[in-house]
Order: C-alpha cells, then structure tokens, then sequence
C-alpha cells in the first residue's frame, strides 16, 4: 500500500503564518507530497502542524480516509519529496511502516475504500543507520523494533486530534532514544532556501565542503546533493514560484516533466495539490 501521502485542508495556515508561529524558519520547505485527481473529491484530507518541541522533527500529522466506498479506483500521484514518514494503515493495524519516496513521481491506485494516518518527518531527522526506511510501498505485517503495530492498533476509532497525540508521545520516545535528531545542516539550507541555485550553493550554505556534503546528505538524508537540490526545486515550483528555483521557463518544464511525467500545464489540468 502506497506511503508517503501528504495533504492540505483548504484552511490550512498561509507559509508565514506557520514560519512565525513554529519561529522556526526550516518550515520555509513546505513539501507538497501528493495531488489528486481533480474528478475525485469524496475522500477526506486532514493535515496538522506538529505540538511547538516537536517542530525542529515533525513537518505534519496527516489523515487520509474515505467516508463511504468510492464507486471506482481513487488515483494518487506522490510527489517527490525528501521526507521520512511513519506510515499507519487504519484498515489493518498489522501493516505500518518507515518509508520515504524517492526524487521521482509515482502514481499509485488505492483502490475504493481506505484510511490512512501519517508522520511526515523533516528531511534529515529519521536515523536511518538505527532504524532503517523502505521507498515508496508499505505492504506487509510490520515486523521491526519499532511500536508501530501497537501504535496503530490505540488510534483505531479516535478522531484525529487523539491521534495527534498518540504520534506526539510516540515521537517524543522517538526523541529520547535519539532514532530522530535536529539535522542542522539540512535547517541551514531550507532556512537559505530561497539563494541556492548550485550544489556548490548548498555546500556554501551548509558551511561544508563538496565532498562533505555529499557524505552527510547521503548519510542523514539518502539522497545525493544533485538529487536533493531536484527535489528542493520542485517543492519551490509547487509553491507557485518556479522561478525561484529554475534558471528559465524551458529548463523549469523539462525538469518538472522528467519528475513527474507532465508538463507543467497537463499536470495542473489533471491534479490538485
């Protein structure tokens, strides 16, 4: 079953409003992790920002569900992003997971009926050498150290607020055991975002070398310099500001393209993000 969902209500606070209120300025990577067909609207989406101690680690709870079966097949496109999620399985509390898409696109099919509940952790927070993630797809019994299991079993039945606070406890042992930790070199680079144009731009930013960055990036994070920046760039072209992140309009179409399979125009006519 496909991971790494990550939805916005309609009401949901502008960028600054959530910059100001976390005073954290990470939160300047805002990731968009999915889109939907626009035909299909009968699915519910919840996002929230995390308690205000959990803001350097946690970027969203999120909650995806049906109300009632669909009457065909609910289409998601997952974007990539570069983020780590716990992801819960509501219809099965056995089946959960760490996961995290990779730089490109998937479209995935969920099928009629489903409800799913998210942590999307910051990019460089999960420590991956302790507790490692799959790519992508969460579609067995979750057999690791971790409580997930148990997890997800306490937050069947709750609304989405107890829920909150089940992950909130869960992330806070996440914490004490040191299996996530403030990434100050992926902080310093969303917290410059807006400059880098280069890898040799992040490494700037980072205060590291090439060679460095390459290590700790790879290490923290999984991807490549080269492929975080791709990823960094598409999350600034969904905010509406591609020529924040691209040298011109062609370079900006090809690279969304090769990403997401769409142009820029067939994308915006078939999915909302």
């Amino acid at each position: 079953m496909p991971a790494g969902f990550a939805f916005r209500i309609a009401q949901i606070e502008c960028f600054e409003e959530i910059r100001q209120k976390n005073g954290r300025a990470h939160q300047m990577y805002d990731p968009k992790g999915n889109s939907k067909e626009k035909a299909v609207d009968a699915v519910q989406f919840v996002e929230a920002l995390p308690p205000a101690h959990l803001s350097g680690i946690v970027h969203r709870f999120l909650e995806l569900k049906t109300q009632l079966a669909l009457t065909s097949d609910y289409r998601f496109h997952a974007l990539p992003d570069a983020c780590t999620y716990a992801v819960f399985d509501q219809l099965d509390p056995k089946v959960a997971g760490i996961t995290r898409l990779q730089a490109s696109s998937e479209e995935l099919n969920l099928g009629t009926s489903f409800h799913y509940v998210n942590i999307r952790f910051l990019p460089g927070v999960w420590q991956r050498d302790r507790e490692p993630v799959a790519y992508g797809m969460v579609n067995s019994s979750y057999t690791g150290p971790l409580p997930l299991v148990s997890l997800n079993t306490e937050m069947i039945g709750q609304d989405f607020a107890a829920k909150q606070d089940v992950m909130s406890k869960f992330v806070d042992g996440l914490v004490a055991d040191k299996k996530v930790v403030a990434n100050p070199v992926t902080e310093k680079i969303f917290q410059n975002i807006d400059g880098i144009r280069t890898v040799a731009d992040m490494a700037e930013t980072a205060d590291l070398s090439p060679r460095q960055l390459q290590r700790v990036l790879k290490k923290t994070t999984g991807f490549a310099p080269h492929d975080f920046l791709k990823v960094l760039r598409l999350q600034q072209s969904l905010d509406g500001e591609p020529s924040l992140a691209y040298a011109d309009q062609s370079h900006f179409i090809h690279s969304f393209r090769k990403a997401t399979g769409y142009t820029p125009e067939k994308y915006a006519r078939k999915f909302d993000v």
